[in-house]
């Protein structure tokens, strides 16, 4: 596994998860937006979406042929935190390795900070 960071904020993501971005995305813009948003379980919810266009502050990855988002409210929120697909008999997932958060929910994707 090779990991990929924003410069400043130590965001990383997966081959894996640039991967499952390309085979998701096929020819169209490879765009995948990760975000922190109020709302799941513990507090606040991780969103991953796959989008077409940037705002003009968004901090940006360059993986080859692959761009990840974060807007600035939710990069202090990840700062440090890993990005990686997971295949499991449920099918392929998104998943954060975050260390800032303090407790998470049972399925992962919602956290304390």
């Amino acid at each position: 596994m090779s990991d990929r960071a924003i410069s400043g904020s130590a965001l990383t993501i997966t081959d894996a998860a640039l991967a499952r971005v390309r085979e998701l995305a096929g020819a169209n813009a490879r765009r995948l937006r990760v975000s922190v948003e109020g709302g799941g379980c513990s507090g606040f919810r991780y969103g991953f979406a796959l989008v077409d266009d940037e705002a003009a502050d968004d901090f940006v990855l360059d993986c080859d042929d692959v761009r990840v988002l974060v807007d600035r409210l939710s990069l202090p929120y990840l700062a440090g935190a890993s990005v990686d697909c997971v295949e499991q008999l449920a099918g392929a997932q998104f998943v954060i390795r975050n260390p800032n958060a303090k407790t998470t929910c049972g399925c992962g994707s919602s956290f304390t900070a």
